[in-house]
Parts: C-alpha cells; sequence; structure tokens
C-alpha cells in the first residue's frame, strides 16, 4: 500500500510539465513575436526619419502633414516583417536541423544591430560618384555583417529571399504612387535597397534567434527543478 501511494502523486507530474511546456511555448512565442515587432518599429521609424531627411524618399504631403504623419504604415510593416523574420530563423534552424550557435550572445547581437544602422546611416550619408559603387559598398558590408554575425547556410538563403520579395514589394509600391525615391537606378527604386534588406533580414534573424535561445534555456531550467 505504501508503495501505491508513492506511485499515484507521480501520475499528475508527468501530465503537468506536458501542458506547461506547451502553454509556456506558447506565450513565449507570443512575447518574442511582440519584442520582435516593437524592435522593428522602432528601427523603421529611425531608419525612415533618416532617409526622409536626405531625400532618399519622398512621401506625398497629404502623408507628412496629415494625423498619421511620417507615412504611419511603414513602421507596422516593417514590424510586421521583422516578427515574420525573427520567428523564422530560429523555426528553420530547428527544421534543417542546424542549431546556430555562433557568437550566441546579447553582445554580439547588439553589435550586428549597430553594424546594421551603419550600413543604413552609410546608404544615406555617404556620397559615392554613382549608385553602383554605393551599391557594391554596401552589398559588401552587407556580406560582411552576414559572415561576422552569422554564416550559416540557412541564413544566407533567408536573406536572399527576404531581400528579393521586400524588393518587389517595394517596387510595387513605387509603381503604384505611394512613395517614391530619389534618382532611381533599379526600375523605380535605389539599386542598393537589396542589399538593406538583407542585412536588416540577418539582423531581425539574429535577435529572434537569440531571444529563442533564451526561451529554450528558462525552459530546461524549469524543467530541471521539476
Amino acid at each position: 500500500m505504501a508503495d501505491d501511494d508513492d506511485t499515484q502523486p507521480s501520475i499528475p507530474k508527468k501530465c503537468g510539465p506536458y501542458i506547461s511546456s506547451v502553454t509556456s511555448h506558447s506565450l513565449n512565442l507570443m512575447i518574442r513575436g511582440i519584442v520582435l515587432f516593437l524592435i522593428g518599429v522602432f528601427l523603421a521609424l529611425v531608419l525612415n526619419l533618416l532617409q526622409i531627411q536626405r531625400n532618399v524618399t519622398l512621401f506625398p504631403p497629404d502623408v507628412i502633414t496629415s494625423v498619421f504623419s511620417s507615412a504611419w504604415w511603414v513602421p507596422l510593416c516593417c514590424g510586421t516583417a521583422s516578427a515574420v523574420i525573427g520567428l523564422l530563423y530560429p523555426c528553420m534552424d530547428r527544421h534543417l536541423g542546424e542549431p546556430h550557435k555562433f557568437k550566441r550572445e546579447w553582445s554580439s547581437v547588439m553589435r550586428c544591430v549597430a553594424v546594421f544602422v551603419g550600413i543604413n546611416h552609410a546608404s544615406a550619408k555617404v556620397d559615392f560618384a554613382n549608385n553602383i559603387q554605393l551599391s557594391l559598398t554596401l552589398a559588401a558590408l552587407s556580406i560582411g555583417l552576414w559572415w561576422t554575425f552569422d554564416r550559416s547556410r540557412s541564413g544566407f538563403g533567408l536573406g536572399i529571399g527576404i531581400a528579393f520579395l521586400a524588393t518587389l514589394v517595394t517596387q510595387l509600391l513605387v509603381y503604384n504612387g505611394v512613395y517614391q525615391y530619389t534618382s532611381p537606378d533599379f526600375l523605380y527604386v535605389r539599386s542598393w535597397l537589396p542589399c538593406i534588406f538583407f542585412a536588416g533580414g540577418i539582423t531581425m534573424g539574429n535577435i529572434g534567434r537569440q531571444l529563442a535561445m533564451y526561451e529554450c534555456k528558462v525552459i530546461a531550467e524549469k524543467s530541471h527543478q521539476d
């Protein structure tokens, strides 16, 4: 009887952690998505303001002077894209069976963000003889960012895909007159724009991976305590 009494409490313990882990995973997924969205909105506001000040992008006057000033939809779109990208990178790593362990610390992630902001700053501030030189320079910097902070095949592939899709969407927006670029040299946009999208994808992917890694550590510690 004593043995039976000892074994009975183990039944809810087996069920409890499983339900708790599923619930906590869903909650952490939502929290990660919100954090990534807010980071994307903040970066979009800062970088878009920089582009507008340098007259790289031009919005219609009624957009800037309206209640929803500074093109309200740009930060929301960038925030949503950031959340999707940041959640997609660790998910892709798990499906490919290639956990990303290169430079997995927050200091490296913050340096990656700083380099990304610097690349955007260069696209708006640095004057080159022509757009081709600027595009080649930004392409080299973007690939250097990937090599320094990522170095994964999945990260490079996703970065290329993100750059292609984002550039295509931007071309469609400019074509429909939503906004425009000064001195376009790649159809309706600047030729260096895919480099910015590539670097942005790598940056948000690194942030998403770091947040996912933190979640795994928390769940592992809780499981160990249980």
